[in-house]
């Protein structure tokens, strides 16, 4: 297992979070620390990871207790969904001190001791709420965040458009694959009406415009390739939440035609095993789309979690028909998905976590349940 994979910002101390060049591995998965970065080519390394936990929404100036939660619990792979920082500003100096706070988090400094760590973002930590491509530092943004994740000069991801990425693990005939979305670098500018009166903000619309997108054109082909290479479970990160419909927020169904290309071409690529997770709400559910409705010919879940630092302030019974428990869960959370390998036919186990440990949220399900008939 590698023991940490850490970033360095210009100018920042020499602290556990900045220390690129002292990665310590294990001798089976050497190989990770040479790809690791690299948008086009993906990471294969010698062990499978069995505990991959997740989440989202780590407000810089607020405690950060969640951190050493999902320490306790062991992951093999720790996955940054968005909103690692509250950027919200232009000025990169600004952007790169507040990211800077998130390195010197003690729990954030001890879970990359133990594990290494993927990142993507959201609005938050891109640019500021709900913004997409017409934000006019997204470049300037994009190299703050490489370098504070430690992604190599000559990496691919420094001249791409967007922070997009993937990694393959792969060990014993069994392969998982992992791909990171940016749902911001591209996207299309919201519709948006005011939200009626009690309500605060905005409600977000579906979009009518025929060449409105979320991905881009470069990286749905990215993701296309992505999606043709062979894999038994591959784990799809998106800010913004993939299955949900009903709730007025920023989701894939404000882009119908996107979210429709989603889910076709993950059945015409034939790319059995898919998982979305997903964060930006500032609670926790899991979601399920079934087989009919998703055109990938199996059951897709979209297991959502928000609220590293802060959560609630919305409604547990929210719509979403999706949904497989009554209500959602408005309190601090992280995700969790464990995989047996060693099974001939693996069990899933999708987990929410609470501030104690405590599974929250859970369903379980088999390999075989997310392959098409």
């Amino acid at each position: 297992m590698v023991e940490a994979i850490v970033g360095c910002e210009d100018g920042q101390a020499a602290t556990p979070a900045c220390l690129l060049s002292r990665l310590r591995f294990s001798a089976g998965v050497r190989l990770l620390a040479l790809f690791l970065a690299a948008a086009a080519i993906p990471v294969v390394a010698a062990e499978l990871p069995e505990r991959i936990a997740f989440g989202s929404c780590a407000h810089q100036d607020r405690p950060q207790p969640m951190w050493e939660t999902m320490i306790a619990q062991k992951p093999d792979l720790f996955l940054l969904i968005g909103d690692n920082i509250y950027g919200d500003t232009v000025d990169m100096d600004l952007l790169r001190a507040k990211y800077g706070k998130l390195g010197a988090q003690p729990g954030y400094q001890k879970l990359l001791s133990t594990c290494p760590l993927l990142a993507t973002w959201d609005d938050h930590d891109f640019g500021r709420n709900d913004v997409g491509s017409d934000f006019p530092m997204k470049k300037e943004s994009q190299q703050v965040f490489l370098n504070f994740f430690g992604v190599p000069l000559d990496s691919p991801r420094r001249t791409q458009e967007g922070v997009h990425s993937s990694a393959i693990y792969e060990s014993t005939g069994r392969r998982l694959q992992v791909i990171l979305l940016d749902t911001r670098y591209h996207r299309s500018k919201l519709r948006k009406i005011k939200a009626p009166e009690g309500l605060k903000g905005d409600v977000a619309l579906p979009s009518e415009e025929p060449n409105a997108t979320i991905l881009g054109d470069l990286q749905w082909r990215w993701l296309e390739e992505q999606l043709r290479q062979p894999a038994d479970v591959r784990i799809i990160a998106s800010s913004i939440q993939v299955i949900p419909e009903e709730h007025r927020f920023e989701k894939w169904a404000n882009f119908p035609r996107e979210r429709e290309r989603l889910f076709r071409l993950i059945g015409e690529t034939k790319a059995n095993g898919v998982i979305f997770i997903s964060g930006d709400r500032h609670m926790a559910e899991i979601s399920r789309l079934d087989a009919a409705a998703s055109a990938a010919g199996y059951p897709i879940y979209d297991v959502t979690s928000s609220g590293l630092t802060h959560a609630g302030g919305g409604s547990g019974g929210e719509l979403n028909r999706h949904r497989i428990s009554a209500s959602n869960y408005q309190k601090l959370n992280a995700g969790l998905i464990e995989i047996g390998w060693s099974d001939p036919d693996p069990e899933i186990r999708l987990s929410i976590i609470d501030l104690e440990g405590n599974r929250v949220l859970e369903q379980k399900l088999r390999l075989s349940e997310l392959r098409a008939n």
